[in-house]
């Protein structure tokens, strides 16, 4: 991998890739599991591999499968990650980060909105999607904002900056189906 060729002129990187290791795994989908509510098709996240409390980033992946439920149909013989799936990849790191740290003092996180959201380049099955997220604000009971940035291999796919907002707790009581 040529991350240490990794420059996109004019772009403040979130974290420079020869700070974390791809294969150093600090949490896996269970750790994942225990601060994410997603499930089944919706989970978007592999492991995460760096977080930083001082710097408040956090950098995490999705290795992309051939099986996604969106592969067969987007686009047909030519499949590629819709975008709206990356911003979700890039939500749940964000979420990851915020309920694990506990900056909202909500049981539940979700979309408040999205600003400068670009994509690059696409994303394929096969392709393992590195995501960094860093915190910019913070509301307790409010709001948390964060920017982010998505990587195959060495080249910048997506970026754009992130609202959470917490949610009525009650969400998590309803129930739902089990997969079969």
């Amino acid at each position: 991998m040529a991350w240490e060729n990794l420059r996109v002129p004019g772009k403040d990187l979130i974290i420079e890739p020869s700070e974390y290791d791809l294969s150093q795994v600090i949490a896996g989908i269970d750790d994942i599991r225990r601060w994410n509510p997603q499930r089944f098709e919706m989970e978007q996240l592999t492991a995460i591999v760096h977080e930083d409390g001082v710097r408040k980033l956090c950098v995490g992946y999705k290795d992309v499968r051939h099986d996604e439920f969106w592969a067969r149909g987007h686009m047909p013989g030519q499949p590629i990650m819709p975008g709206v799936m990356m911003c979700e990849c890039a939500a749940q790191l964000c979420s990851y980060m915020s309920q694990k740290y506990d900056l909202l003092g909500a049981k539940v996180l979700g979309f408040g909105g999205m600003d400068e959201v670009r994509f690059r380049d696409p994303v394929r099955p096969g392709d393992r999607l590195v995501m960094a997220a860093q915190l910019i604000k913070v509301r307790r009971g409010a709001i948390v904002v964060s920017r982010f940035q998505g990587f195959v291999r060495d080249t910048l796919v997506c970026e754009g900056q992130i609202k959470g907002v917490p949610l009525p707790s009650d969400i998590l009581n309803t129930t739902t189906p089990a997969a079969g």
